[in-house]
């Protein structure tokens, strides 16, 4: 189980390697709810998403037995491509298990990062059979994109960031609005702020139809979604959030939101108009829900993380099209 020690020795490995990304602010953002708007801008990081952070933390924290045969991983792209450049730096090979309908510069990215990209079919092949011949063939050491404490861990190194950067701010108290798709980020930001920040509580944010996190947060146990393809958002797509997770957010977390896809779109228009970042889909529907749901969330500051920036450029040509 992932606590704030942790945290805080992927924090200290992390040091040198991984990107303290900025928060962001624009007064044109703030007038369309009428209160502050803070955005952790990880579409910065290392690979362009959070991920990096885990995928570091995992390969650095493993024991040198376990990283020197090699490491799997199975993802849409982000958590690819972070741990992709975390093996290529530790100098270990890196087979990355992916959908094959995954945005094409992620799987382009990945194979660029020196990692072997397999590609199987979300309809009809078993993506974790796959997955475990492939480790057993191999003998290459999993790392989980979400349900793994190291990974956990390395998420939560982003929340020590939003405690120090909102104290520098003068910020107290807050709403922080985070993409969810297992919970990895989510949980791991919740643990971060809970110890240091107790006063900025953690919302996670999904795309509607595929709210499982909500949803689960509701009942108290883990739900799941009915789909698990068909939504622009694939980067936070999962069928449910992670045993190791869901607790983890039950326990710190305030309810979810969930936006629309064209709020998401939307939300990348005015990233990219206010903030001139790139924010891909699944990445803004933590401002997607802080610019167009705001009245579900007391009043006060909202600081939001924009979690990834991969995205193609006809789908952020589709986003752009909204400013007209």
């Amino acid at each position: 189980m992932s606590d704030f020690a942790m945290i805080q020795a992927a924090a200290a490995r992390a040091k040198g390697h991984v990107r303290e990304t900025p928060l962001l602010s624009s007064p044109f953002l703030d007038e369309l709810t009428g209160r502050r708007i803070f955005v952790k801008a990880e579409c910065l990081q290392h690979t362009g998403s959070f991920k990096f952070r885990g995928g570091w933390s995992a390969l650095s924290g493993m024991s040198e037995a376990a990283r020197r045969k090699g490491v799997i991983a199975v993802s849409s792209g982000n958590h690819a491509q972070g741990v992709a450049l975390a093996a290529r730096i530790h100098g270990v090979p890196a087979v990355i298990v992916m959908p094959k309908d995954a945005p094409a510069l992620k799987i382009a990215n990945t194979r660029a990062l020196g990692a072997e990209v397999v590609l199987f079919d979300r309809a009809t092949d078993d993506r974790d059979a796959l997955v475990d011949r492939l480790a057993l063939e191999r003998n290459l050491t999993l790392v989980k994109p979400f349900d793994e404490p190291l990974v956990i861990a390395g998420q939560g190194t982003a929340g020590l960031e939003i405690a120090a950067q909102a104290k520098a701010e003068g910020i107290e108290n807050a709403q922080v609005l985070v993409p969810c798709g297992g919970g990895g980020l989510t949980s791991g930001i919740a643990l971060a702020l809970a110890k240091v920040a107790p006063g900025l509580i953690v919302r996670p944010c999904e795309p509607a139809g595929f709210d499982d996190v909500l949803r689960s947060l509701v009942s108290g146990r883990i739900e799941k979604n009915v789909q698990l393809a068909g939504s622009i958002c694939d980067a936070i797509i999962t069928q449910s959030p992670g045993e190791v997770t869901f607790p983890i957010m039950h326990d710190l977390c305030q309810p979810g939101l969930a936006v629309s896809e064209l709020d998401c779109l939307k939300a990348m228009a005015q990233a990219f108009l206010r903030l001139k970042i790139v924010v891909e889909p699944g990445a803004a529907v933590g401002l997607a829900a802080a610019l167009y749901h705001s009245d579900k969330l007391p009043a006060g500051d909202l600081i939001v993380v924009a979690s990834g920036g991969n995205v193609d450029g006809e789908m952020f040509a589709r986003a752009l099209a909204t400013l007209d």
